[in-house]
């Protein structure tokens, strides 16, 4: 059985959009849209959000349909060489409420024909930081592998060990690292299945002591 949520409409959407990335079919379709992605997802938002309280009262559920956990479909074409107009996938963020004053850690939903996932972290974090998470690494290197033994670590990472750090250092592969994330993979049937917010609590939960240290890093409440 699906879910109210998330159903295959919802990968069929997009698996449409993908091919008709224009402004005249998206507005012929955008009733879909909102009927198979967006009100399904601001619902899982709103019924998500005593689950995200179990994992932090500081972590915030925002289902208001502008400027919420739901992303925009539409794509920022400015300074991309690529200018189809829409996002071929869905995401939900749920950041952390000391997000606007400092580079707080988050979770993230990612549902996209063929790549579902959870993930948590700090993506692309400004230098300052960086520097933040690299120091309390090499600070509590036995804390950072405790944070990171049942996660699967993703992002992008420097060629050369970055500058002021022990190049020989144990976790100079971690110190490398532009993204502090993780991920957790779904298939599309699973994302689909009357289990889906639990399988994503689950997740969340799996991964929240890499959100811990990344929190207490960058000097966000707890």
């Amino acid at each position: 059985m699906t879910n109210s949520y998330i159903t295959p409409a919802l990968f069929k959407f997009f698996r449409e959009l993908e091919k008709n990335n224009n402004r005249d079919w998206f507005q012929k379709n955008k009733s879909r849209y909102d009927h198979t992605v967006r009100e399904p997802l601001l619902a899982f938002v709103s019924d998500f959000a005593p689950r995200l309280k179990r994992l932090s009262p500081f972590l915030v559920a925002d289902s208001r349909p502008n400027g919420g956990a739901l992303f925009r479909i539409y794509r920022d074409v400015r300074f991309s060489k690529d200018k189809t107009p829409y996002k071929t996938h869905a995401g939900l963020r749920f950041p952390h409420e000391d997000g606007r004053n400092v580079h707080a850690p988050g979770y993230y939903l990612h549902l996209e024909p063929g790549s579902v996932f959870a993930g948590c972290g700090i993506w692309h974090p400004e230098a300052a930081v960086l520097r933040q998470v690299r120091d309390a690494i090499v600070a509590d290197p036995k804390g950072w592998k405790r944070a990171t033994s049942r996660c699967t670590l993703g992002g992008d990472s420097l060629g050369k060990p970055p500058r002021g750090y022990d190049p020989e250092h144990p976790l100079v592969s971690d110190l490398k690292r532009k993204d502090f994330v993780a991920y957790s993979r779904f298939t599309e049937k699973q994302a689909c299945g009357e289990d889906f917010m639990r399988l994503f609590a689950n997740a969340c939960t799996t991964m929240k002591p890499l959100m811990a240290f990344l929190t207490r890093a960058v000097g966000a409440r707890l």
